[in-house]
């Protein structure tokens, strides 16, 4: 097959200006791209880890139930300590409660072992709770596990603790 030369240079000649043109839209692309990069505002820094050393001391706490009729709060002392032993909570009554603790980022994680309820009556209760630190404050959720209670055997409570002096 013999193609005129000059059919050959035609096409090459389209070849070559569609090449640059795909070049040319390319970096318009990527320019625009970094543009917007640029102007996008800085992700937010990472929250600062739990510090235990900072929560050691006394809380004062207050824990309501996110749902429901029964808004009443159970109060606490939280006594917390600059590691992860001897931390405790002491109800009004006297009763003391200790606590495992562990940090997990932003959070402390905490967990009790069973006691009587504060709230129920001749009930058993262990709760888990986590808990941020923020603006002078520890704030969370309390989830709290009933033992013999049927389908009314989990409260989830909002809880919050102002350190005392």
């Amino acid at each position: 097959m013999n193609v005129p030369f000059r059919v050959l240079i035609a096409c090459s000649i389209a070849v070559l200006i569609a090449g640059c043109a795909k070049g040319d839209q390319a970096a318009t692309d990527s320019a625009a791209a970094a543009a917007a990069m640029a102007a996008a505002p800085a992700p937010p820094p990472p929250p600062a880890m739990f510090s235990l050393a900072d929560a050691a001391g006394q809380w004062q706490v207050r824990a309501v139930p996110e749902s429901g009729t029964d808004t009443t709060p159970t109060n606490d002392v939280m006594t917390a300590t600059a590691d992860t032993t001897g931390w405790m909570i002491t109800f009004a009554d006297g009763q003391k409660v200790p606590m495992q603790v562990m940090v997990s980022g932003d959070s402390l994680i905490a967990k009790s072992g069973t006691f009587k309820s504060q709230r129920r009556k001749n009930v058993k209760v262990m709760t888990e709770s986590s808990m941020r630190m923020h603006d002078g404050m520890i704030m969370g959720t309390t989830i709290a596990h009933y033992t013999n209670a049927g389908a009314d055997s989990v409260l989830r409570l909002r809880t919050e603790g102002k350190k005392m002096p």
